[in-house]
């Protein structure tokens, strides 16, 4: 287990040259490319998140964090995309309109890649209707949203009114999270599913579109 936690370790410190070393050691050694990603890269990340929230540490160390992970990542993606994991799902995900944060958005989408699901990517700053357009378009089973800023959060609201109109809501599940978001609001806007963490976001998904098969 130390060399997951030298990765966890040095991922927080922002160590990408270090970070893609020890995964590529940990890919030699055999170890399971999700569970590297899961309890090495995504560990850190989870705890880097948490100092984000509790004001200790602020948004250049986030990037350089993220920037370690996404470094140590890349090696692991083909691993990840080969394998057992096909894709049994797909997922529209995007931060919402007015919102420029998306170090949350792209955890939870390599973790939901991770487990096999085809994720459309839109980005930072998604207009509702964008959402909705690519859910038809594509046949998503998922629309997956978030938001790091209370000033941004009532437009997750509008997409799901727009998917009333549109006629998919029935059909798609919504999912909304980030640091601004909560139970309670997702429960006063009509989203189905709120999550805490990229890691519980990713495994919630895999569920529906296996209960949708």
């Amino acid at each position: 287990m130390s060399l997951l936690s030298d990765i966890s370790e040095q991922m927080q410190k922002g160590k990408s040259k270090i970070v893609k070393e020890l995964v590529q050691q940990a890919i030699d050694e055999g170890m399971d490319a999700k569970e590297i990603l899961e309890e090495g890269l995504l560990t850190g990340m989870n705890i880097i998140g948490e100092k984000f929230q509790n004001n200790e540490i602020f948004v250049p160390e986030v990037l350089i964090a993220a920037r370690a992970m996404a470094a140590g990542a890349e090696l692991l993606k083909p691993l990840l995309q080969s394998g057992e994991a096909e894709a049994h799902g797909k997922v529209c995900i995007g931060t919402i309109k007015g919102d420029l944060h998306d170090i949350g958005k792209n955890l939870v989408k390599m973790m939901m890649e991770g487990k096999g699901l085809e994720v459309i990517d839109l980005g930072a700053d998604v207009a509702p209707e964008r959402f909705i357009e690519t859910a038809i378009k594509e046949n998503c089973n998922i629309i997956a949203m978030s938001a790091l800023l209370t000033t941004t959060m009532n437009n997750m609201g509008t997409v799901i009114k727009q998917a009333d109109e549109a006629g998919i809501r029935d059909k798609v599940l919504i999912m909304v999270g980030g640091a601004a978001v909560t139970q309670t609001f997702c429960d006063k806007i009509g989203a189905d599913k709120y999550t805490t963490d990229a890691s519980s976001a990713a495994a919630a998904a895999v569920e529906y579109c296996q209960k949708a098969v």
